[in-house]
């Protein structure tokens, strides 16, 4: 690696690791309670996001189906209908993007309980959350210069808060690593 690539590249991962203990102290503990306790309570969640928020969010109904919660991803041909009371949360960044903000209204309409993380809490999709979870970082409105590529200081921080949610979720459920490891995918 030349000197501006490998200063570039640690300047990027300095700053994701900066990024990541900024959010730890913004992050409202509080909404985080009320989003394990309702995804506890319910037990079936339908996730959703748009471009590398949906791919955060497909991480996180990956985990949710390994804990033992009845987990879906928005779109995908297998799904069952939502019903009223479930779980749909959606990852999105700026709040504001259009196939997340669709998926939000039909969810209220079909009256489920949504849940989003979003950086703009003040969107289209925060105002019509049940739970806003206030994910910091620089979003496809690029609201700052950074080291890490367009989005990632979001993804990243949706990505961490989303599997601290699962921890959670294991000590209330009482479940550990081993219910993971039986859950997990074995025709790979």
């Amino acid at each position: 690696m030349g000197g501006v690539a490998e200063s570039r590249f640690y300047r990027s991962l300095d700053e994701i690791a900066s990024h990541l203990r900024r959010v730890r102290e913004a992050v409202d503990f509080l909404s985080v309670g009320r989003v394990v306790d309702e995804i506890v309570s319910r037990r079936r969640v339908f996730v959703y996001g748009a471009g590398r928020s949906g791919l955060v969010a497909r991480c996180f109904a990956q985990r949710l189906m390994h804990i033992g919660v009845e987990s879906y991803v928005v779109g995908e041909t297998i799904n069952p209908s939502v019903r009223r009371g479930d779980v749909v949360l959606i990852v999105s960044g700026s709040g504001e993007t259009t196939s997340p903000v669709c998926i939000g209204r039909r969810a209220r309409e079909l009256g489920a309980f949504l849940v989003v993380l979003t950086a703009h809490p003040d969107s289209t999709l925060g105002r019509m959350a049940d739970v806003v979870l206030v994910v910091p970082g620089k979003t496809k409105l690029v609201e700052r210069e950074s080291y890490a590529p367009f989005t990632s200081l979001f993804d990243i921080a949706a990505l961490s808060v989303l599997d601290s949610i699962a921890s959670e979720i294991m000590g209330r459920l009482g479940v550990g690593e081993e219910l993971i490891s039986i859950r997990h995918a074995n025709l790979e």
